[in-house]
């Protein structure tokens, strides 16, 4: 089966470069238009279902990707949400800087393990509940960066821009990420504005593979 993750569009606290975390921040206007935008370029496709993360910039999201891919409304599931990122949720970079220097502890930050503990077993029910078929799952940057650091430790991915799309394969009991050269995905990043290094010190200062 195919699963293809999906990136929520722009929020003000992205735009503002704000650590969002499992603050409920919606989608802002150019949120819902990079959302269409995903949704279009994934009409190209037939999808069997779509889930998403419960906070509302990817719950929405997810409604209007279900809208433009004729699906009916998204399934919320719990274990889907942002990475936490503790006391540090709210702050801008300088702010981030002044109050946790280099490698200072942000109390309550999830590290990228606990995030895969969490994730990665969802993805694989769902995986497993939609054998043979294809579906979307709506989630956020930090969660998508820690899984495809999972599923392809030695791969060097590109950015995780708002509304981008990473695609996986279901097989034998494993995920496989399938290779980005697939044009929806490539389309898909263009679409996006700034990464998610760019919104998130915290993101920045731990790359994928490191504990946080």
């Amino acid at each position: 089966m195919l699963l293809y993750l999906v990136r929520h569009g722009e929020t003000d606290w992205n735009l503002q470069r704000r650590i969002q975390g499992s603050t409920d921040i919606p989608l802002n206007d150019t949120g819902r238009e990079q959302a269409r935008a995903t949704g279009r370029l994934l009409a190209s496709r037939s999808w069997d279902a779509i889930y998403s993360s419960p906070l509302s910039r990817a719950f929405e999201t997810a409604q209007i990707i279900a809208g433009e891919v004729a699906l009916p409304e998204p399934t919320p599931v719990e274990s889907l949400v942002e990475r936490a990122y503790g006391e540090a949720e709210g702050l801008s970079d300088p702010e981030l800087s002044s109050r946790f220097p280099a490698d200072a502890p942000v109390p309550g930050r999830e590290s990228r393990e606990e995030v895969v503990a969490r994730v990665f077993p969802a993805l694989m029910e769902l995986a497993e509940r939609h054998s043979g078929q294809a579906i979307l799952v709506v989630s956020h940057g930090g969660v998508i960066r820690s899984i495809l650091a999972t599923v392809d430790p030695a791969g060097k991915h590109g950015p995780i821009t708002n509304g981008s799309v990473h695609s996986l394969r279901h097989e034998d009991g494993s995920f496989q990420l399938i290779a980005f050269n697939d044009p929806l995905d490539a389309e898909s990043l263009a679409t996006g504005g700034e990464p998610l290094d760019e919104q998130n010190p915290i993101e920045r200062r731990d790359p994928a593979g490191a504990s946080a």
